[in-house]
């Protein structure tokens, strides 16, 4: 049995510890206030703010293929960038500054195999055949169709076997920004002193 000494003892070194133990707390807590007053952590009991964002995208059918186009156009005006769309339809005495230099080209091919049919020529016969065709981006002929007859079968032929012997024309240069070009081509049948077709 513990003796009455060691009692004492005992009582004493469990009363230190208690102190000790109080003075290390009241220190910590002390020490806590002091660091958080020269440097403060109230933002760690902020709570953290959650933004929810949702990516909406609307359905196809209510899109506004007019808006688009018009979009595309301006953002083709705001990067001086050719946004390749739609079609236009032009002559070939345009002089529309993005068409001039491609018609050009397009009248000298068809001039190259336009021929005034010897037939029409033996017999006097002229007239004016107006055609109109289609060329896509890269110069290949899509469509052709006879706006207005010359009234013989033999010069409108003619123009249409002279756009078909001309194709494929040259790609469309960059200042051509359209996927589809339709052409009016007119075809003046008219006999001179040398019996040649006249330039349409």
């Amino acid at each position: 049995m513990p003796q009455q000494g060691e009692l004492v003892t005992y009582s004493r070194n469990r009363k230190l510890m208690r102190a000790c133990l109080i003075t290390s707390f009241a220190l910590h807590v002390v020490g806590l206030l002091t660091i958080n007053r020269a440097f403060p952590i109230h933002w760690v009991m902020k709570p953290l703010k959650v933004y929810h964002v949702d990516l909406i995208r609307p359905p196809v059918k209510d899109l506004d293929l007019e808006k688009d186009q018009q979009g595309l156009a301006h953002l083709s005006e705001s990067t001086n960038k050719p946004v390749i769309a739609g079609e236009d339809t032009i002559s070939l005495d345009t002089t529309d500054k993005r068409y001039v230099s491609y018609a050009k080209v397009i009248k000298e091919a068809l001039m190259n195999e336009w021929q005034y049919p010897a037939m029409a020529k033996d017999n006097l016969i002229e007239g004016q055949a107006l055609v109109l065709f289609t060329l896509t981006r890269d110069g290949c002929l899509k469509e052709m169709k006879l706006m207005q007859s010359s009234g013989f079968t033999v010069l409108d032929n003619e123009a249409m076997r002279a756009i078909r012997a001309a194709a494929p024309f040259p790609a469309f240069p960059g200042s051509v920004t359209v996927a589809r070009l339709h052409i009016k081509a007119s075809f003046d049948y008219r006999l001179t002193g040398g019996g040649q077709p006249v330039t349409p």
